[in-house]
């Protein structure tokens, strides 16, 4: 199987050096990196029989455009955007099959990546059709797991588990900046909380203009949630939460 991959930041260098690992025939267009097997132009793609679009969320649709200038009707082609909605909207010349790793770091381009960075994680697929055999594949051989969802259901979880705790995580940071005292003691407790307000800025910002309604509902249950963890029976309720988790991600 020909393989290429465009855009070699975190997500695409990641793919890219698993690939590599994997002894796949693989190719990589970027402007920004050079090296072995790595292009500036798309027509090195024409004969790949699988295409990884990881480029930055507003970015991604001209990709898809640009593509059907070079690509056969029996290439498949998917991309790796933590929204699926927008990308879902048009039909293309190619096989185009969304989907989105459950993956990363706080950390952004080529020089973070690294091989195993898919092993254990989600892979979220939003078209369940025999087309997409090969992707499920190399999904799997990257160590994934695939999962299937609409646009719109992805989207809606994506924000209550992703987006939103992204946005929380730099609120909290933000409310406790300015006092000196509060930013001596913090530990490992604020570190993990505040995490993620270490996100790539241009994602985080692609993240919270194209799911805003998505999240603006997420932050409403999660007020929710609050307001009934503190009326109610708050040790029953946090042994819940504590079992719970623990079965996700323990068991």
């Amino acid at each position: 199987m020909k393989i290429g991959v465009i855009g070699l930041g975190l997500i695409g260098g990641s793919i890219f050096k698993d690939l590599i690992r994997l002894n796949y025939d693989v190719v990589a267009v970027s402007k920004s990196q050079n090296g072995k097997n790595i292009y500036k132009t798309y027509d090195v793609l024409k004969d790949r029989d699988l295409i990884f679009v990881c480029s930055p969320m507003n970015k991604t649709l001209a990709v898809l455009d640009e593509l059907e200038n070079f690509l056969q009707n029996t290439t498949v082609v998917t991309d790796v955007c933590s929204l699926k909605r927008f990308v879902s909207k048009r039909q293309y010349s190619y096989n185009f099959i969304p989907s989105h790793p459950m993956a990363g770091t706080e950390n952004k381009g080529f020089e973070n990546s690294f091989e195993g960075l898919f092993k254990g994680a989600k892979w979220v697929i939003t078209k369940n059709t025999d087309d997409n055999n090969i992707l499920i594949k190399i999904i799997k051989q990257l160590g994934a797991t695939p999962v299937y969802a609409t646009p719109e259901e992805h989207d809606r979880a994506a924000a209550l588990i992703s987006h939103m705790p992204m946005l929380v995580a730099q609120a909290i940071f933000k409310t406790a900046q300015n006092n000196d005292l509060a930013l001596e003691m913090a530990s490992s407790g604020f570190r993990d909380m505040t995490r993620l307000a270490l996100s790539n800025t241009e994602m985080a910002n692609d993240m919270i203009t194209m799911n805003s309604d998505n999240i603006e509902q997420a932050i409403l249950n999660l007020y929710k949630s609050i307001g009934e963890l503190a009326q109610n029976d708050y040790l029953n309720q946090i042994e819940q939460i504590k079992n719970k988790r623990k079965q996700m991600f323990y068991m």
